[in-house]
Parts: C-alpha cells; sequence; structure tokens
C-alpha cells in the first residue's frame, strides 16, 4: 500500500502554486534541498514522474491528480480545526474560478457575502476555458459554459445569460447605418474581451468582421463600447443601464446569444464549499434566465 505523506504533498501542492522548487521551498519554509527529497520520495512511492523540471515546474498527468487529493486534504483539514476551534479565528480558503461578465453582474455580491466565513481566491477566467483549472485542481469550483462534469466533481445547471451585439449610437451611424450587413460588418471596429472570447466570432456567423481591439476586463470592454471603439457583445445583466440611458444601442437583438451557466464544484465532503454552492445557486436563481 501506498503511503502518502501530507508533507510530500503539501510540497506538491506548493510547486504547484508558486512554479519553482525555490519558491516552493520559501513557501513553505524550508531549504531547497529538502523540496528535491521530498519530491523524490514521493515520485518514488507512487513509481511516476509528478513534475516536470523547468521554469516554471509543470505538472504531469499523475501529479494532478495528487495536486487535487492535497487541496482536497488541505481544505477538509482546515474544516475540521475550524470545527474543533481550534483555528485561532482563520477560516477555510476556497479557490474558485469565475468568469469577468459574472463577477461584474450578479456573482460578485453573494461571493462578498461568503468572505465573512471562507477565505477566497477568485481567479478569472473565459467561461470556456475556466474548466482547465478545475481539471487541473487549482480550483475547487468554477462558473463555467461546460455542462459535462470533469471527472471527480459535479455539475449543477445554473441558467442563461443573453448576449446581444451593442455598439454606441455614433458607432452605428458611422459604420452601420444600413444595419448589420455583411459589407458593413466587414470593416466595422469589433472589440474582444481577449483571443479566447468568440462570442463576436459566434454571431458573425462566419462572416468577415473589421479591425479587431482587445480589453480584457468586463467594465473597460463596456466603456470600450460606449466610447465607440467598436461594436461587441455584451450580457443583459451589463447593459441594461447603458441602453435604457441611450449610451449604447442593440443593433441586432434577433441575433442574440445565450450562454448556459453551470456550477461544477469537486465532490467531497466539505461544509464551507457546499455553503459557498448554495449561495452562488441562490444568486443565480435571482438574477439569470
Amino acid at each position: 500500500m501506498v503511503d502518502l505523506q501530507p508533507d510530500q504533498l503539501r510540497t506538491l501542492d506548493a510547486i504547484a502554486t508558486t512554479g519553482t522548487f525555490e519558491a516552493a521551498a520559501q513557501h513553505l519554509g524550508v531549504t531547497p534541498s529538502a523540496i528535491s527529497q521530498r519530491m523524490r520520495a514521493l515520485e518514488a512511492a507512487v513509481g511516476q514522474v509528478l513534475v516536470r523540471r523547468g521554469r516554471p515546474a509543470t505538472l504531469t498527468a499523475p501529479g494532478e491528480v495528487l495536486v487535487r487529493h492535497a487541496r482536497r486534504l488541505a481544505l477538509q483539514h482546515s474544516e475540521v480545526l475550524a470545527e474543533l476551534d481550534l483555528t485561532s479565528g482563520s477560516t477555510p480558503e476556497i479557490t474558485l474560478v469565475i468568469t469577468g461578465d459574472a463577477l461584474t453582474t450578479w456573482a460578485l455580491p453573494v461571493l462578498a457575502e461568503a468572505s465573512s466565513w471562507a477565505r477566497l481566491e477568485i481567479l478569472r477566467e473565459d467561461q470556456d476555458h475556466s474548466i482547465d483549472l478545475l481539471r487541473d485542481g487549482t480550483a475547487v469550483a468554477t462558473i463555467t459554459s461546460v455542462a459535462a462534469a470533469v471527472p471527480g466533481c459535479r455539475s449543477t445547471p445554473l441558467g442563461r445569460m443573453r448576449y446581444r451585439p451593442f455598439a454606441s449610437p455614433a458607432f452605428v451611424e458611422r459604420w452601420l447605418p444600413g444595419g448589420p450587413t455583411t459589407a458593413s460588418l466587414a470593416a466595422a471596429p469589433v472589440l474582444v474581451f481577449d483571443r479566447k472570447d468568440d462570442l463576436q466570432d459566434r454571431y458573425l456567423r462566419g462572416r468577415a468582421g473589421g479591425p479587431r481591439h482587445h480589453v480584457p476586463a468586463s467594465h473597460e470592454f463596456l466603456r470600450a463600447v460606449e466610447l465607440g471603439m467598436g461594436w461587441g457583445m455584451l450580457p443583459d445583466l451589463q447593459s441594461q443601464e447603458a441602453e435604457a440611458a441611450g449610451r449604447l444601442v442593440g443593433f441586432d437583438d434577433a441575433a442574440s446569444l445565450t450562454v448556459p451557466q453551470y456550477w461544477q464544484q469537486w465532490r467531497l465532503h466539505s461544509p464551507t464549499l457546499d455553503r459557498v454552492a448554495a449561495a452562488v445557486r441562490e444568486a443565480a436563481a435571482a438574477y439569470l434566465r
């Protein structure tokens, strides 16, 4: 039977978190030599290479499995200490991956409330790619557009977010005076969140788009559309105030896109994680379609 030592698992987690053996040593308060010894012992115990040595150090597939295990143990350990009142005021730490649009429009208030009873690390990632951080053990839960549960996780539908193409009135007058024709869209500048963002391409449906500008922050993306840098796809929850005030024009409502939202989390008994999940589901029920 393989005996997985807690200090070795913490070492692997530290390497995954910091990216180097030296930084992991500083993080754990030990020498780099101790880090190397622990890793050699752990790899010998499981009979597999767990870390690709380099800068940064990266995990192999077996290493990702063990990191997920290490982080589950760390979460459960902190909850046991809290239950026994042995934490000296500290609270369990939860790492979540949330899309920028969800944070901006509906998720942040409920997460702010949860911060009173859990320490939260919130990572921002595209809704189609956030699942990767759940799969490799970086996060314990995510809001994603992917319905299929990651192995070892469960998936719960939250609702849907509707996106419509928007631009400023002046932009529409200059670039789309006759509506979103194939010719006008081919010339009109378009805004995309980052290079993973495919919402604008989904709207174009194979048609050519104009010059692209990248604005990788939800609030600034909205402002860039208002300022006429280009047209872009915006969720109703974010665009409604600017549209009502006349700063934005929805120029093709019939071609709106709906993006499903799912909560995926590790399958483990964690009162803290389950409490966060319940709060997120309640907020989603109030805001999403």
